[in-house]
């Protein structure tokens, strides 16, 4: 009984340690749908950033907005940003809103 319950936390303690490396929903779609523009880090780093003049995250313009302006730019657009409101749902707009807000 003992070595089944052993087996049975060490397993569990296995898949926890497992389920750490995976990733978020807002994660992976930010990846996705938005790091060819924002960057990896949120930095604006990339080449398409530099073309488009993609502020980046550290900018006090940015860092000023609220997560439900982040949430319109995203669902609705802004400036040369395409709107993804056909292309995400509202909750992985907010996934992703919060994971980038989340970047440092």
């Amino acid at each position: 009984m003992t070595k089944l319950i052993l087996s049975t936390m060490a397993l569990a303690i296995l898949l926890a340690g497992t389920m750490s490396f995976a990733q978020s929903g807002g994660e992976a779609t930010y990846k996705a749908k938005c790091a060819m523009c924002h960057g990896a880090t949120g930095a604006a780093e990339t080449p398409t950033a530099k073309m488009m003049k993609v502020k980046p995250l550290s900018d006090p313009e940015i860092k000023k907005l609220t997560g439900d302006q982040m949430f319109a730019s995203v669902k609705n657009g802004k400036g040369k940003m395409q709107p993804f409101a056909s292309k995400l749902t509202d909750a992985q707009i907010k996934d992703v809103v919060v994971f980038y807000r989340g970047l440092k």
